[in-house]
């Protein structure tokens, strides 16, 4: 955690503002929202099938990742009322406004990923 005050946060902030590129890059980018945003193109998926369909994410780093893209507006969150409980996500059209990022940047890496 840093400060939100601090030099490097508001250098970061300021970059983000002023750059599209930036700006994608901190919503879309990491190591896991690239491959849950991939997955989700797919259509809703309950909690439990993004965990196996991600592979080597931990419960912790998902659910971390899945609140920062509904904070974004990448993503929904529906929870059913019932027992036991079932959380579904969905992409927003905002998430699915993306899809054509997402697959580019997953064909470019094919391309150009070493052997």
């Amino acid at each position: 955690m840093r400060k939100e005050r601090s030099t490097n946060a508001m250098n970061e902030a300021a970059i983000v503002r002023g750059c599209g590129m930036a700006y994608t890059l901190s919503v879309l980018g990491g190591r896991w929202k690239p491959a849950i945003l991939f997955r989700l193109l797919q259509g809703r998926m309950r909690y439990s099938e993004l965990l196996r369909a991600v592979e080597g994410v931990s419960e912790r780093m998902l659910v971390a990742q899945l609140r920062e893209m509904e904070a974004d507006g990448l993503v929904r969150r529906i929870v059913y009322a019932e027992v036991p409980p079932r959380v579904e996500y969905e992409l927003t059209e905002k998430g699915m406004s993306a899809e054509q990022v997402i697959e580019s940047m997953s064909d470019w890496g094919n391309l150009n990923r070493p052997d």
